[in-house]
């Protein structure tokens, strides 16, 4: 899920801290990675799942770190993030959270790959309103938005 109410903070030290950032992928807190082919993806059926979750607030309230040193934004509240990851994970069984290398994905916006003395103003205030679906073109290692999905609930 994009986080546009985050590129003013952090869209800078993305940029020269997190690889994805580089290559197009703004600001995001992650529902499911990876995710089917582009040419298995079944719009329809995402945008039907993603219109039963209703929009929602949420605050990136704090800085974070995992142990291996990447450092990322919370969001408060996370469950909405969780549920969301949940059900598309359930719906396609064959795509796990990160190929299932975690038990239970935590919701976070990554600020850097590498550890880093985070300096940002928060707490953030942002929406959730739809789900993007971004895709890598194979060609160039790109990332672009291939659809929009309304949370409706």
């Amino acid at each position: 899920m994009e986080v546009p109410e985050a590129e003013p903070a952090v869209g800078e030290l993305r940029l020269q801290h997190d690889s994805s950032a580089a290559r197009g992928v703004p600001a995001h807190i992650t529902i499911l990675f990876p995710f089917a082919d582009a040419a298995d993806v079944d719009d329809e059926a995402l945008g039907q799942l993603f219109a039963r979750f209703r929009p929602f607030d949420f605050t990136l309230d704090r800085v974070e770190r995992f142990q291996e040193g990447a450092v990322w934004l919370h969001p408060e509240p996370s469950l909405p993030f969780v549920d969301l990851t949940a059900a598309v994970a359930q719906r396609w069984p064959d795509h796990p959270p990160y190929e299932g290398a975690f038990d239970e994905p935590i919701p976070h916006l990554t600020v850097s790959d590498t550890p880093l003395d985070l300096d940002v103003q928060l707490p953030i205030a942002a929406q959730a309103r739809e789900i993007a679906l971004i895709e890598e073109d194979d060609a160039t290692g790109r990332w672009s938005k291939r659809r929009a999905y309304p949370l409706a609930g």
